[in-house]
C-alpha cells in the first residue's frame, strides 16, 4: 500500500505510516516547534551547577562543547526522521523488529510522561507558594488546570503544537532575555566577575556531560516532530540551531538565577525584580512548550505497544503524569536523571539503522523481523554501561557500546 492511501486511514499525526510530501511543514514551523521543544526548565538546573562550578570561560566552554555532541546526536536523528517521514517507534520497527521496537517505545513514553509530571508540578508548586500561599489545595488545583491545558495541546496534535510554539517560543525568548540582562545589570562587576566568585572544580568536559545529559533523553525523540520537515536538510538543520539556541538560553537563565538569586529559574529572578505575572506567563509556556511534546512522544510510544490510537494513549498518559506530579516532583526526579542514560543508545541504533540499511526504508511493505536481539542488547549494555562506567560523558559511553553491539548483529544477520 502507498504512503498516501495509508496517510488516508491514518490520523493527522500519521502514527502508522510515513508522514507524506503535502502533509510537511515549512521551515520556519519546524524551527519553532523544536525550539520550543528545548524550552526545558530542568535544563536551568544544570544552569545552575555550571555557574557554581565553572567560571565564565569555563561555562561557554561546556556549552559549546556540550551543545556540539547533543547537536551531532540530535541533528542525524532529526534527519533520519525528516527523510524518511517515520516517527522514532516506526524507525524502531525497523531497527529492533515489531516486538523488539516495544523496548524503546516503553522507553520514551515511560521517561517522557515522568518528565512531564515534574514539569507540571515545576509550574504549580512556585506559583501556589508565591500567589496562595503555598496551600496544598492550592498546589492541586494549579497542577489538574495545567495537566488538562498541556495534555490538550498534545492530545489534539501536531497543529496544536504548533500554535503553542508560535506563541510561546517568541515570549520566553524576549521576556527571559530581558529578565536576565536585567538580573546581570543588578548585580556587582561584570558577568565575568559574577560568574567568578561562585565557581568550582567542575571541569569543562564534566560541564559538557551535563549539557548533554540536559537533554540528551527527550532528544531522543526527535524524529517525532522532523518527520513533518520538507526534507532531510531542513530536519537536520532546524534540530541542531534550535537545540544549540534553546538549551544555551536555558543554560543561561539558571545561570544567572544562581548568581543573582541563589535559584535554578529564571521566574526566581523576575519575581525578585517585581515582574510576577510575567514570570508566571514566562514559567508556564516555558514548561507547556516542552510538555505538550513530551506526551505527544509518549501516546506514539503507547500507542506502539498496545496497538491503539494516539489519541486516547495521549489522554491516558496525561491522566497518569498530571495524578503523580507532585510526586514525581519530589522523589523521581533523580531516576529519571538516570533513565536519561538509557534513551541514547536507542538514538544511536535507529540512526545506524538507518545509514547501513538505507536502500530498505525505500520499500513501506518490507516484512520486518520480530525481534532484533542485537538491537535490544544493544540498549540494555549501552544503558548498563552509561549508568556504572564514571569516566567520560556518561550518554556517549552507552552509545558507543550499542553502536557495536548493532554493528556486530548487522555482520552476522547479512552473512
Amino acid at each position: 500500500m502507498s504512503t498516501k492511501g495509508k496517510a488516508e486511514t491514518a490520523d493527522i499525526d500519521y502514527a502508522e505510516c510515513a508522514v507524506p510530501g503535502e502533509s510537511r511543514r515549512s521551515l520556519l514551523t519546524m524551527f519553532m516547534i523544536m525550539l520550543g521543544f528545548t524550552f526545558f526548565s530542568a535544563s536551568m538546573w544544570v544552569g545552575q551547577e555550571l555557574a557554581d562550578g565553572l567560571d565564565f570561560g569555563g561555562f561557554i566552554g561546556a556549552l559549546i562543547l556540550g551543545g556540539v555532541i547533543l547537536g551531532l546526536y540530535t541533528g542525524l536523528l532529526g534527519y533520519v526522521g525528516a527523510k524518511t517521514g517515520l516517527s522514532l517507534d516506526l524507525l524502531a520497527r525497523r531497527a529492533f523488529g515489531t516486538k523488539g521496537s516495544y523496548l524503546p517505545s516503553a522507553m520514551i513514553s515511560f521517561t517522557q510522561i515522568g518528565w512531564f509530571g515534574v514539569g507540571i508540578a515545576m509550574f504549580a508548586i512556585p506559583v501556589a507558594n508565591e500567589l496562595l500561599g503555598g496551600s496544598t489545595t492550592a498546589q492541586w488545583v494549579l497542577v489538574i488546570v495545567a495537566g488538562v491545558c498541556m495534555t490538550a495541546s498534545a492530545y489534539f496534535g501536531i497543529k496544536s503544537l504548533t500554535i503553542v510554539s508560535y506563541i510561546a517560543v517568541p515570549l520566553v525568548a524576549v521576556l527571559g532575555t530581558v529578565a536576565m540582562i536585567m538580573a546581570v545589570q543588578r548585580g556587582e562587576g561584570t558577568i565575568i566577575d559574577q560568574f567568578a566568585v561562585s565557581s568550582g572544580s567542575l571541569t569543562i568536559v564534566g560541564g559538557a556531560g551535563l549539557v548533554v545529559g540536559s537533554f540528551v533523553s527527550g532528544g531522543t525523540a526527535t524524529p517525532n516532530f522532523t518527520r513533518f520537515a520538507k526534507n532531510g536538510k531542513v530536519g537536520a538543520i532546524t534540530t541542531v540551531v534550535a537545540f544549540f539556541i534553546g538549551n544555551s538560553l536555558m543554560f543561561f537563565f539558571g545561570a544567572v538565577s544562581s548568581i543573582f538569586v541563589g535559584g535554578n529559574d529564571i521566574f526566581e529572578v523576575m519575581i525578585r525584580l517585581n515582574l510576577f505575572y510575567l514570570a508566571v506567563l514566562v514559567l508556564g509556556l516555558n514548561i507547556w512548550t516542552t510538555n505538550d511534546n513530551a506526551l505527544y512522544s509518549a501516546g506514539l510510544g503507547l500507542a506502539n505497544i498496545f496497538h491503539q490510537k494516539k489519541k486516547p494513549m495521549v489522554l491516558i498518559s496525561g491522566i497518569i503524569g498530571t495524578a503523580a506530579a507532585v510526586w514525581l516532583y519530589y522523589n523521581f526526579c533523580g531516576w529519571l536523571n538516570v533513565l536519561n542514560c538509557t534513551l541514547p543508545p536507542v538514538g544511536i541504533i535507529l540512526v545506524l539503522g538507518y545509514f547501513m540499511n538505507r536502500e530498505e526504508y525505500k520499500d513501506e511493505d518490507k516484512n520486518l523481523k520480530t525481534v532484533d536481539w542485537f538491537a535490544v542488547a544493544g540498549v540494555i549494555l549501552g544503558a548498563v554501561v552509561a549508568n556504572v562506567l564514571h569516566w567520560g560523558i556518561a550518554s556517549i559511553n552507552g552509545m558507543v557500546i550499542a553502536a557495536v553491539c548493532y554493528c556486530i548483529g548487522q555482520a552476522v544477520n547479512k552473512k
